[in-house]
């Protein structure tokens, strides 16, 4: 073997620093389950003092405090011998509200680990892994992690920009949100839109219970915002406006999916289509992004997918093209991009 000294320093740099992520994962979903980080965006303090606002054990934050400080997710000061945070740091780790919240992510990341013995199983036989098989993290912190972007993008952004669309939510329609997991987007649309009627649909029945828990606490009643247990090709009733959300790619049968949509609109109804951003080749997804979404996928969404008939398998970096080729096989004729950020592709889907 030639071994370039200095091509292997580069990719063992790379190996310490994911395998500090892996292991500082872990520490972020405690500190997050515990309140860790709210306590400590309150203002500095030693392990001593955020343990007392915690009511937790101070030699163990020590430890975690110093952990989070090796990562750059809090900051030291050696004089005082206290912790603190940046206003960027707590934008991030400490208010749920926030476009940039993280710890989602994280909750994803314990779901997946949980996830190993099933999937290196699933791996071996080429069987499916289901949605309802997952660890509830999955469905907690797929709802975080997927709500900032969406509480900042869409009703001021992806709405705006599907053509006609806000006057139609104004003027008072129907709205399906199928495979809505925990509500997030159709609970946002509804804030938004009061005139307007949202039934949430998905197969999962505990994320529908915690849904409809979350919009009686709201203060919805049924007639306004509903979820109920339906697949995404056998929800009842006609639409105005159809939107699934980070969802289709995961289907066994996306085309099916797709068609339903289009029998269930009225004739001036629209599709919004929300899908992971993804470039059309691989070659072009090998960056930090792709990265993140190649590997959910490869744990969540192509064994969900498998786990369905058809088995199409789309996989979390789908692409524009090929998502527009499953809207046509349905019998859609029109479909455009009409949005887009870092992290999503919004497509606007007409018959």
């Amino acid at each position: 073997m030639a071994i370039s000294e200095s091509k292997l320093n580069v990719f063992m740099e790379n190996f310490v620093r994911d395998a500090g992520a892996v292991m500082h994962a872990a520490t972020v979903f405690v500190g997050d389950q515990l309140g860790l980080y709210k306590a400590l965006a309150q203002g500095p303090a030693t392990a001593a003092e955020l343990a007392a606002r915690t009511s937790t054990d101070t030699r163990y934050l020590l430890e975690w405090l110093s952990a989070q400080a090796a990562s750059g997710y809090v900051e030291y000061d050696g004089a005082t011998q206290r912790f603190f945070m940046t206003e960027e740091q707590a934008f991030a780790l400490a208010q749920e509200d926030s476009p940039a919240f993280v710890p989602g992510a994280f909750q994803i990341a314990v779901a997946q680990f949980k996830a190993i013995p099933k999937m290196m199983q699933a791996m071996r036989t080429g069987l499916g892994l289901g949605w309802h098989e997952h660890d509830p993290n999955l469905f907690r912190g797929t709802e975080r992690f997927f709500r900032p972007g969406y509480a900042a993008n869409l009703v001021d952004q992806w709405i705006p920009a599907i053509e006609g669309l806000p006057a139609m939510l104004e003027r008072g329609v129907r709205v399906a949100d199928v495979g809505c997991g925990h509500g997030a987007s159709t609970l946002l649309m509804a804030r938004a839109y009061p005139a307007s009627r949202f039934v949430g649909f998905d197969y999962h029945a505990p994320s529908i219970e915690h849904a409809s828990t979350i919009a009686r606490e709201a203060g919805f009643g049924s007639d306004r915002l509903d979820f109920q247990v339906a697949g995404a090709a056998d929800y009842p009733g006609r639409w105005h406006l159809v939107t699934f959300f980070d969802c289709l790619h995961d289907m066994g049968d996306p085309v099916g999916a797709a068609r339903h949509v289009r029998e269930a609109l009225e004739p001036d109804g629209v599709w919004m289509l929300v899908e992971p951003f993804s470039n059309e080749r691989l070659e072009d997804n090998i960056n930090p992004v792709g990265r993140v979404f190649y590997s959910a996928s490869t744990f969540i969404c192509t064994p969900a997918s498998r786990s369905q008939p058809g088995a199409r398998c789309l996989g979390a970096q789908a692409g524009e093209q090929r998502l527009r080729e499953v809207a046509q096989e349905a019998g859609f004729r029109h479909f455009r991009r009409a949005a887009q950020t870092p992290f999503n592709l919004i497509f606007e889907v007409k018959p």
